[in-house]
Parts: C-alpha cells; structure tokens; sequence
C-alpha cells in the first residue's frame, strides 16, 4: 500500500537517508524543511514525480496545515537535534522540538498516522544495572532529551501513532552528520589518530542510519499491529562504552590511540544498556553492525574532511 507521506525536516541526516527509500517504496513524498544548513542532499529526489519539496518553516500554522490536511502518515523528523544545538539556541530548540510537534499534533485528525523519531538518552543513567526497556523511567538530562520526553506523552495521545526511541545514529548519509559519536570518534581515528576520553566506561546502545529508515518503513508496514506503542531502536549487540567503542575503531585503524582523561567529566551524563526485544518481537532486525558502520565511514572519510580554516 502506497501513502501520501509528510517528511518535516526531510533533508537533513535521517531524512535524506529516509525519503528516498520511501520514494523507492512507490509512495509520494512531501518535505518541508527550512535548509538551515544550506545542505543540498535531496538533489538526487528531484527527478522523482511522486517528490514534492516545501521551504518552510515547521513552527508557521500557515505553511503546516494546508500540507497536513494532505497526508495520510507524517514522520516529524525537523528538530534542533542534540544538547550543543539547543544550549546554543534554547529558545529556537523549545519552538521547534516542542512547540511545533503540539502545533501538528492539533492539527491532525484522528485518522492520520504518526511516525516519531523520539530518544533513548531519556533513560539517562538506567537503573542500579543501568538497563532499560521502554518501561523503565525517564530521567532525561539534556534540553533535547526533556523536550523530547513531553513531545512524546503528548503523541501518544494520538491513536495512530508509534514514537521510535532511537540509539545514537551512525553511518553516512547525503546530509552528514560528523558530531555524532561513532561518526565522531572514527573521524579523529582517521584523521587526528587520537582521541581523549571523558568517563569511558558510560555505555550507549547505536543504530546505522538506513537501518532506522528500515525502522520507519517496518512500522509503516505493521501499523495496525505497532500503533500506540513505544519502542526502542538500536543494534542489541552494540551496548558498548566509549571504550570499547575504540576499541572497535582500532581493529580498523590500528594506530589509533585513545587514553582516559584523569579529570573532567562528561557533559552528557548518559550511561545505559538498552533492550530492543520488543520491536525485534515485531519481526524488525537491523542489518548494519557496528564494525561494518565505522567501515563505511572510514571510506567515507575519504571523501569529506572539515577544512574550512585550513590549507590542507
């Protein structure tokens, strides 16, 4: 079954990963993102006759209804993504994470469906074993984290809808994202050969990119069967610490070296082990390991390389 699809946010790391894959599906895809990166990463869409792009701005009721009125499934991925962004613009990150996703959320009806890309950094520390399941509290840290918590309690008010607590995201994408940490620690084995460890013992679960697109696209499938559900998005075999992430970068890169900081603490006080039982119970398997991402990206160093004030 095909679908009418609104993607907020379409061009930036998820979405220029998400919205060809749904092209290819066979469905009509409408983007609506306001280019704040001046990122050029759906090109390779615009010869698709089922593709339609909006430059707009996702918090303006003008611009969102006339293209919600249309949609049979929304994935809201538009967001000021990540604790730096936001402390940077605090104001700009409760507007758009918060303020536009209630926007939208009333300007649905009951009938159209929802697919949000929410975080599993809501845990924050886990319990005494640091292990969460999506019953497990909420403690989130960052400002990204809160607001992401309420955007979520008030999705699933909605009847159709599923919200995805995603892992932290890995693997290239047209719309690349260097800060996240796979990506990050992996950009400075190939090309810094070193990096300086805060707490390497905290543990984080990761996902690949195309396999949250997989997420997306196995939930548009199973909807009827997943609706009004949390679930957790991440490689089960991939609740690794900073450490051993390195560790895993090394095997690739040998001459990488990593060493622990004798002071200073990490900022993102994240520190858990996620289970991704029940969506696996779905029939969902991701398809990228970890060792294979930080692969991928090791070629796709090749390619890009932050030299803005650089002559090399």
């Amino acid at each position: 079954m095909t679908y009418n699809i609104l993607v907020t946010g379409g061009a930036g790391y998820l979405g220029s990963t998400m919205v060809p894959d749904l092209l290819a599906a066979g469905h009509h895809v409408t983007v609506v993102d306001n280019f704040m990166f001046k990122q050029a990463s759906l090109n390779h869409c615009a010869y698709h006759s089922k593709f339609k792009v909006v430059k707009g701005d996702i918090r303006t009721e003008a611009t969102m209804a006339p293209l919600l009125k249309e949609a049979d499934v929304v994935i809201p991925l538009a967001a000021l993504v990540g604790a730096p962004l936001c402390s940077l613009d605090p104001v700009g990150a409760t507007s758009t994470n918060h303020d536009a996703i209630s926007l939208m959320v009333r300007l649905l009806s009951r009938q159209q469906m929802v697919l949000m890309p929410t975080t599993n950094s809501a845990y924050g520390t886990g319990d005494e074993n640091n292990f969460c399941t999506e019953e497990s509290p909420l403690r989130p840290i960052s400002q990204y984290a809160i607001e992401k918590v309420a955007v979520e309690k008030e999705l699933m008010q909605h009847e159709n809808a599923i919200s995805f607590r995603l892992a932290t995201v890995f693997g290239m994408s047209p719309r690349m994202r260097i800060d996240l940490l796979v990506n990050d620690f992996t950009y400075r084995a190939v090309n810094d050969r070193f990096v300086v460890l805060f707490e390497s013992q905290f543990k984080r679960n990761y996902i690949h990119v195309r396999d949250v697109s997989r997420a997306f696209q196995h939930g548009l499938k199973n909807f009827e069967k997943m609706k009004g559900q949390v679930y957790n998005v991440g490689l089960s075999d991939a609740n690794v610490s900073k450490k051993e992430l390195c560790e895993h970068i090394q095997k690739q890169v040998p001459d990488f070296v990593f060493i622990d900081a004798p002071v200073g603490k990490d900022p993102d006080q994240r520190n858990y082990i996620v289970s991704n039982a029940k969506i696996e119970a779905t029939g969902y398997k991701p398809e990228s390991s970890l060792d294979r991402g930080i692969e991928e990206l090791i070629k796709g160093y090749k390619m890009i390389k932050n030299t803005l004030y650089g002559n090399v």
